[in-house]
């Protein structure tokens, strides 16, 4: 009789706690709030569109998310004007033999992946209203792209963001397989210079490589958005990519194993540091690698590759910091480390630092956190 006493007990704990925890969750129209004031705070306050550049299209990619969940015409104009304004297009050169693809910021650096993330948003259009001209551009760089003999286009970690899924979206729309072909070729070979193996983890790139590079603690030092943006990568691939392509179960694989990673380097606090493993070498909340992370792990679980009840504790904790933390009263989101490349020491980032890719990673989040909530 006491066995089965202290059994009903424990169950009733145990109910409690699910109750508890399942209360911490917000209600779908409380992310869609959220939603909308992050991207209206945005957007009032930019109402003249930038060139196509990857930071300008790192938000797009955000705003088009909201788009897809809400339908929201407003979202679709706002990244059909910005399309516009760029004419389609990334790097503008027409000399496709002085298109270059190391770091440049000029019009023939079109095979360069920061030219090219625009392309994203730019498919994302064409799906909702086809128009041959809204991708053909992209195709003319990417397919250019293809017939060379190269395979190192992707030599630094955020570049898996910028371009990967280019290439599963044009594929969609295409049915070009070399599309595939070298997508699992150009991974391939970034896997080959920046992915750590028993860590799980991306470094930047090659000059970040431990022991070469250490924090100062001499400790790895990967670098939150870095991962984050491999990590939203692998998920926005993994929407696209046939169900029979053979090379599944790689990018299944890879994203489940940083998903682990990710999840053992989160701060108690919620967020993730600049320097996911050592805490104090850059301590403090940044915003950007935190919302890719917690999109990558929401769109993992909402996907079936991750199991809820193992990730919801690092998700809810997440999303109050992005919530209550990151985001301000006015809708501006905070704690965004400005453009760069590593974990600065001494850097200040705070309530007032925010940055156009660091919103679009937010919106990633919550359009994800809403379609989580739902179920």
């Amino acid at each position: 009789m006491k066995h089965n006493i202290l059994t009903i007990l424990a169950l009733i704990s145990m109910i409690a706690w699910a109750s508890d925890a399942q209360a911490e969750l917000p209600r779908r129209q409380e992310v869609l709030d959220i939603i909308g004031q992050v991207n209206s705070y945005w957007q009032n306050s930019h109402p003249n569109h930038g060139r196509a550049f990857w930071d300008n299209a790192a938000y797009h990619t955000g705003n088009m998310e909201v788009f897809h969940l809400t339908g929201d015409t407003t979202c679709y104009n706002y990244s059909l004007a910005w399309a516009e304004h760029n004419n389609w297009a990334g790097a503008a050169g027409t000399d496709k033999s002085a298109w270059k693809y190391g770091y440049g910021e000029t019009p023939d650096h079109a095979l360069f992946g920061d030219w090219q993330t625009c392309f994203q948003v730019y498919v994302d259009l064409y799906k909702a209203a086809p128009e041959p001209r809204k991708i053909a551009r992209a195709r003319e760089v990417m397919e250019y792209e293809m017939s060379t003999e190269a395979i190192d286009y992707w030599w630094w970690a955020d570049g898996l963001y910028m371009v990967m899924p280019v290439m599963t979206r044009l594929h969609s729309i295409t049915g070009n397989q070399m599309y595939l072909k070298k997508l699992y070729q150009y991974w391939q070979y970034a896997n080959s210079i920046m992915y750590d193996d028993e860590e799980g983890l991306y470094y930047r790139d090659g000059n970040y490589v431990y022991p070469k590079h250490q924090s100062s603690n001499g400790k790895k030092d990967f670098w939150a958005r870095g991962d984050g943006w491999v990590i939203a990568a692998l998920a926005r691939v993994l929407q696209d990519l046939p169900a029979d392509d053979p090379n599944r179960s790689a990018y299944e694989d890879r994203f489940v194993t940083m998903a682990k990673a990710v999840a053992r380097c989160q701060h108690p606090d919620g967020y993730w540091t600049r320097s996911m493993i050592d805490h104090e070498y850059v301590p403090g909340p940044e915003t950007s690698g935190s919302a890719f992370f917690a999109f990558g792990l929401l769109w993992g679980v909402n996907n079936g590759l991750l199991d809820a009840a193992e990730y919801q504790p690092t998700i809810e904790k997440a999303w109050d910091y992005l919530s209550h933390t990151a985001l301000q009263p006015d809708g501006r989101v905070g704690y965004v480390q400005p453009i760069g490349a590593k974990a600065v020491p001494g850097q200040v980032v705070d309530a007032n630092s925010t940055a156009n890719f660091g919103v679009g990673a937010f919106l990633l989040a919550a359009c994800e956190m809403a379609r989580y909530v739902s179920k």
